[in-house]
């Protein structure tokens, strides 16, 4: 969960102390044009689309931190043909499917499909981890940044719900291990010009990814600081559930907002550094599209 630097945009957010007035100005912006009715212009099949926009989000620290962290990410996406380049949460904002059964954030294209399914390629950047940027992780290796593939498969299950299945393994064997997650959506409400979607998952990794981020190795200075070392096997990494709207403000303009409520699992939750196995997020975007 939160590990990753994509392709397409900025996890490494830095905190800025205008992040909250910034989200209320978003809200207010939104509430004004609520009144206007818009809908998405029709694109072309090979005509190049592109996204820009700027999200106000909070979050842990790191994956089992009690610390919330507040910071302004860009958000960004372009489409020509079958290829996708996205940051996390455009997916849906680019008509790519809901947030929680979209193709995920980095480089993708479809590669297989059928009528009610399909199968996409993809690439996205993992930033890895700097330890020194948290003081619970001081004396922990680093996990250097690496390059990741995506396998991920969409099923529309019937008209409100979708199954999403992800692998994705370090592609450089640069000790981040393989990530595999399965997310249900349920459209909760659809018009021409918003959407509100439920998003339920699990995650699981390969235990050199929960050994990299979870890990306490014997012998460093956080196992002497921790007083013990950790080595966690592969299984069960997070569960989580989320919410997700999004506002068509006029033709271009478009509003998103999501919250999510998560647990850390097993191995990941028995890390010695883990302060809390609770993970609460939240975020609000304004994007124009063409």
């Amino acid at each position: 969960m939160g590990q990753s630097l994509w392709i397409c945009g900025f996890k490494d957010h830095r905190s800025r102390r205008g992040a909250p007035r910034l989200a209320a100005g978003l809200l207010s912006a939104a509430l004004l044009a609520l009144p206007v009715h818009a809908q998405e212009a029709a694109a072309k099949p090979d005509e190049l689309r592109y996204l820009l926009g700027l999200r106000v989000s909070s979050g842990p620290e790191y994956p089992g931190s009690r610390r919330q962290e507040q910071g302004l990410t860009p958000l960004w996406a372009l489409h020509w043909g079958r290829w996708r380049i996205t940051t996390a949460g455009t997916g849906a904002m680019m008509g790519f499917g809901s947030e929680a059964a979209s193709p995920g954030p980095g480089a993708s294209r479809d590669w297989l499909q059928g009528e009610h399914w399909k199968l996409g390629l993809g690439l996205r950047i993992d930033s890895g981890r700097d330890s020194d940027q948290a003081e619970i992780t001081r004396g922990l290796p680093d996990v250097p940044r690496t390059l990741r593939g995506r396998l991920n498969l969409q099923v529309e299950l019937n008209p409100k719900w979708t199954l999403s299945a992800s692998l994705s393994p370090d592609l450089l064997n640069r000790r981040g291990g393989t990530e595999l997650s399965v997310d249900f959506g349920r459209s909760l409400y659809r018009s021409r010009h918003a959407s509100l979607t439920l998003g339920l998952g699990l995650s699981a990794s390969d235990r050199r990814h929960l050994q990299s981020y979870f890990g306490v190795p014997e012998g460093s200075e956080a196992a002497q600081r921790l007083g013990r070392h950790y080595e966690p096997g592969s299984g069960l990494t997070s569960a989580y559930v989320n919410l997700s709207y999004m506002q068509a403000l006029t033709p271009r303009w478009v509003l998103v907002a999501s919250w999510s409520e998560g647990r850390l699992l097993d191995a990941a939750a028995a890390s010695p550094f883990v302060e809390t196995t609770r993970q609460r997020s939240a975020s609000i975007g304004l994007a124009y599209r063409n």
